[in-house]
């Protein structure tokens, strides 16, 4: 009986272990058919309308550990990069706008209340001043930028300004796919920048830390050009510009015109007199001419006379 009591805790301890391994197994065979599951889910999440949720989701584990977020677009451009990316074309409008106004001065004040208004700021202007007719009228040129969904009321609250509209225009300028190029290049320089960086912590002599610095300098010169590029097509697809012209209305000026007269006997007499006279006058001039040249005149006419009759004689002979 002693010797059976060994062998029986034996076999007691060898059934609990199998029992806990297939315990073990049991789990591990549930846990990994949860797995697709969960992953599922994820893929489910990752997979939805929204972009930036589904990085959200990905933006830190239960661990605490920061995972990587997806990057806005540099500069003030990353409105304009979402729009470009998704679709949206980026349009640079402006517009030219040639007004006649009666009071340039009332006119001005008018237009900067419209900008004003329009939520936009003034780029530039000029004024001068003209003479017509001894007076002074003032001219004026504004280039205005507003918001590009101001556009359109801002060109209809212009015309309001005007007698008449001489001159207007509109256009735009689809930069979507320039945009789309310079963030794809920046894209690219800001890699090759990481990389160099990577290589100058590897420089062994100053040599190669020189040259690396000289590389490095050239990329990120490379990098402010284009993201100053593409600042500036974000500002101006975010502001249209509207150049205006204001003319001053100019006094009209008065043509005479002839009255239609009927006959006048007396005025007629009147003019045929004063063309007797004049007639009297010349012949009393032509009269007093020749009086006076032709004592002059006559021992000329004589030579002439004697030298026509020799020269005759001499031709006879």
């Amino acid at each position: 009986m002693k010797k059976r009591f060994p062998i029986l805790i034996f076999v007691i301890l060898l059934l609990v272990a199998l029992l806990a391994g297939c315990a073990l197994r049991s789990a591990a065979t549930k846990a990994a058919l949860e797995l697709p599951r969960s992953h599922a889910g994820i893929a489910a999440s990752t997979q939805g309308p929204s972009q930036v949720g589904a990085v959200s989701s990905f933006g830190s584990d239960q661990s605490g550990i920061e995972l990587p977020t997806m990057a806005a677009a540099p500069g003030d451009g990353s409105s304009a990069s979402g729009n470009a990316g998704s679709g949206s074309p980026m349009i640079v409008k402006q517009g030219q706008i040639h007004l006649l106004v009666k009071d340039t001065d009332q006119s001005i004040d008018r237009l900067t209340q419209i900008v004003s208004d329009s939520g936009g700021y003034i780029v530039s202007n000029r004024v001068w001043f003209e003479t017509n007719q001894d007076a002074n009228y003032k001219y004026a040129s504004y280039t205005i930028a507003v918001p590009v969904d101001q556009f359109e009321n801002a060109l209809l609250r212009l015309r309001g300004l005007s007698l008449r509209v001489v001159d207007e225009s509109a256009g735009g300028q689809d930069v979507s796919e320039e945009y789309v190029d310079l963030q794809s290049r920046l894209n690219n320089l800001e890699s090759t920048r990481d990389r160099i960086r990577g290589f100058l912590d590897q420089a062994q002599t100053v040599d190669e830390s020189l040259r690396i610095n000289q590389e490095l300098s050239t990329i990120e010169d490379q990098i402010e050009q284009v993201k100053g590029r593409m600042n500036y097509l974000s500002n101006r697809a975010a502001y249209s510009t509207i150049a205006v012209q204001l003319d001053p209305e100019l006094p009209k000026v008065a043509v005479p015109t002839l009255a239609p007269s009927g006959w006048d006997p007396g005025r007629t007499f009147e003019k045929a007199g004063n063309l007797a006279i004049l007639v009297a006058q010349f012949l009393v001039d032509a009269a007093i001419y020749l009086a006076v040249w032709l004592p002059f005149a006559v021992p000329v006419l004589i030579v002439w006379a004697v030298y026509r009759i020799i020269s005759s004689k001499r031709k006879t002979a």
